[in-house]
């Protein structure tokens, strides 16, 4: 049974095998591409800084920190100022959080019968798109960072519209998504306690509970992290063991059969990536109780996702304090980029997880670019012998609905996917 899934970043087609009316298998199917890696080869070094934000319109900014990383990782000694690093940090903890209030309110609730809600999601993405567009002066696609730092000069005038932006947020969050302070919400250690609260994330969390969906959307419970910052922690994760010595040059990619999209695996195994995946790299008390008592279900990705919400509306009140407007915005690199021959990669935490970008450079032109997106981790698909993440956790699933869900759950990208 072939179902066409929609409503997501793109499109993709599951094919669904049933044996004994339980799902047996899932083939993923990515349709069409639009060849940007192909593009960027023989561009100047600098035009992916244009060209990488288009790969998506929701994750555009994390494909540009991405790229811009990438790029300075080919020089041995390139000087950045602690002002550029914040504003880079800052800009990417608000696409994230824009983005987690669209996946709640618009892909997540109408799957809980609550399509009356999906209105909700504008006003937060609003204000969150209003930050970013501070410093990278529009949103999506900007291109404000360049190798050595960043374009704008922001004024005090720009912090104080910048915290009243956050400040409504958090706001909304109070109202809306969890009707209790934001410390509490934050200092909380009990994933049940929050089931007696009031707001649009309790009452999911008691519907899944309710419909006895507890147990839906567990898969190989192995998570993984690249990206670091001050906030985010690179590290894998099996259950609770966390590890933080990991290589990128164990990340390998494999064609995907019948589709456009390649799978994506850390020493041959396939990992989970994302809020949940970050939070337990980073031993989050309130998801690492979920996780105890529910295991990698749609309960704690779920969770996982919306707390992150408020875990970065606080770390960015932190991080603009720590800016000094007096130091440079940019430091020109002592080398030319047309003098540059040499290869670099960065990795990024997305909204939806690792985002990997791999550069070589020849003279300051592309030679050839890589793009690992976060979808690639968690919708790889994989055979019967070895599930992808995403597919392993629609397996013995009685209903296609139910199994929409669980694959939702994830938040599907097809379009950063099939770049």
């Amino acid at each position: 049974m072939i179902k066409l899934i929609e409503k997501i970043e793109g499109e993709a087609k599951l094919n669904f095998n049933f044996k004994d009316n339980k799902i047996d298998f899932v083939d993923i199917e990515f349709m069409s591409t639009r060849n940007i890696e192909n593009i960027l080869k023989g561009k100047s070094a600098f035009d992916a800084l244009v060209i990488n934000p288009r790969v998506c319109g929701i994750c555009g900014h994390a494909h540009l920190i991405a790229t811009v990383q990438a790029l300075e990782n080919c020089y041995d000694n390139l000087e950045l100022s602690n002002k550029a690093k914040i504003i880079r940090e800052l800009t990417l903890n608000f696409e994230l959080i824009q983005n987690h209030f669209k996946w709640y309110y618009l892909t997540m609730l109408p799957l809980f019968g609550q399509k009356q809600q999906v209105l909700k999601a504008t006003y937060p993405s609003q204000l969150m798109g209003k930050a970013i567009a501070l410093f990278g002066g529009q949103y999506p696609h900007t291109s404000y960072a360049i190798v050595g730092g960043v374009v704008c000069e922001i004024t005090e005038m720009d912090i104080i519209k910048l915290q009243h932006y956050i400040a409504q947020t958090i706001k909304f969050v109070e109202d809306n998504l969890v009707k209790i302070d934001s410390e509490n919400f934050l200092t909380c250690k009990d994933a049940d306690t929050l089931l007696d609260y009031e707001g649009d994330l309790p009452d999911i969390l008691r519907q899944i509970k309710k419909e006895k969906l507890l147990k839906y959307g567990k898969s190989y419970d192995r998570f993984i992290s690249f990206g670091e910052n001050s906030y985010f922690k690179k590290g894998k994760s099996l259950q609770t063991k966390v590890s933080h010595n990991i290589s990128i040059e164990h990340v390998k990619e494999s064609e995907m059969p019948s589709s456009f999209a390649k799978n994506v695996s850390f020493k041959d195994k396939y990992y989970e990536v994302g809020p949940l995946a970050r939070a337990m790299v980073n031993k989050t008390p309130l998801i690492a109780d979920a996780h105890k008592k529910y295991g990698d279900s749609i309960f704690s990705r779920i969770l996982a996702r919306v707390c992150e919400i408020s875990q970065l509306l606080e770390h960015s009140k932190k991080l603009i304090k720590d800016l000094d407007l007096s130091e440079p915005s940019y430091i020109e690199p002592s080398l030319d980029i047309s003098q540059l021959s040499a290869s670099g990669y960065s990795a990024v935490e997305a909204a939806r997880g690792t985002l990997i970008h791999k550069v070589e450079i020849e003279d300051g032109m592309i030679k050839n670019y890589e793009i690992i997106t976060p979808t690639q981790w968690n919708l790889s698909g994989g055979t019967k012998d070895k599930q992808g993440v995403s597919q392993k956790a629609m397996i013995g699933l009685s209903d296609i609905k139910t199994a929409e869900l669980v694959f939702k759950s994830f938040d599907v990208c097809s379009v950063c996917t099939t770049h």
